[in-house]
């Protein structure tokens, strides 16, 4: 497997000698209604590598009692914004606003997140994963897959994207019991962990010689991030965090915004 900020930035250098020739100004928007410090560093990272590779980035950060309908109104001006390659709205949301609603006001042709069921792009963060992998000549067919987290960003999109490889995929949670959860780790090919647990996955574990770990968890401890798995696991791979998932996840963002500037063409 390649180094993934190794990787990253080939890619990265490949975006910036294709944008540099175009003659429209590509443009993401970002839209955020948190003060997640993890929502904070991701957008940096996001402002970071638009910049880095010549596209025009903007932050729209809310009020955090911004209203619902205020959160669409704005939402329906960015859909209808001719100089707005694409759009997200960076999760999570407050407790009085829709998520799920939000998601699906996002028009599909703008949803470089994957957000919107109709929407034209698998969720960033799988998509990373998978593009990485393919990119690494990964053979997916009839392995087994372990997508440990089933939320509607990570998990269960990545485990769908996986069955399309033919692989055998297993979904399991932050409430599956420790020994289920070890007989599945033993006799999985590929592991991605979202639950948001630090220390959820250990040596105390026995992992498959072959295996592969995205680690897709933020946590902060002591003012450090940390991931879901511990660092330097018995396994052939293992994503860092920071420097990983998160730099696939970003890159796949970019590679979504190209797309809808082609297909605008």
């Amino acid at each position: 497997m390649k180094i993934i900020k190794e990787y990253v930035k080939n890619k990265k250098e490949e975006i910036f000698n294709l944008v540099k020739n175009l003659d429209i100004e590509i443009k993401l928007v970002i839209i955020q209604v948190n003060n997640d410090p993890a929502s904070d560093a991701y957008i940096r990272g996001k402002l970071k590598d638009l910049n880095e590779v010549g596209i025009k980035g903007e932050l729209i950060k809310l009020e955090v009692n911004t209203t619902q309908d205020e959160l669409l109104k704005l939402i329906n001006k960015l859909n209808n914004d001719s100089t707005v390659t694409g759009f997200i709205v960076q999760m999570p949301l407050p407790k009085h606003i829709d998520e799920e609603l939000i998601k699906r006001s996002i028009s599909p042709d703008k949803d470089v997140d994957g957000f919107n069921v109709l929407s034209k792009f698998n969720p960033a963060t799988p998509n990373g994963i998978v593009t990485y992998l393919k990119d690494n000549n990964y053979h997916f067919e009839s392995k087994n897959a372990l997508v440990i987290g089933r939320s509607n960003i990570v998990g269960r999109p990545m485990a769908e994207m996986l069955l399309k490889e033919n692989m055998n995929v297993t979904i399991l949670h932050s409430y599956t019991k420790k020994e289920d959860l070890k007989f599945y780790v033993e006799h999985a090919n590929l592991i991605i962990v979202a639950v948001g647990k630090p220390h959820f996955l250990t040596n105390d574990f026995k992992f498959n010689e072959d295996t592969i770990i995205f680690d897709v968890g933020i946590n902060r401890i002591n003012g450090k991030l940390v991931g879901d798995c511990d660092e330097n696991l018995n396994v052939k791979f293992q994503s860092p965090v920071p420097g990983g998932v998160g730099l696939l996840t970003r890159l796949s963002l970019i590679l979504n915004l190209l797309e809808v500037y082609n297909n605008g063409i």
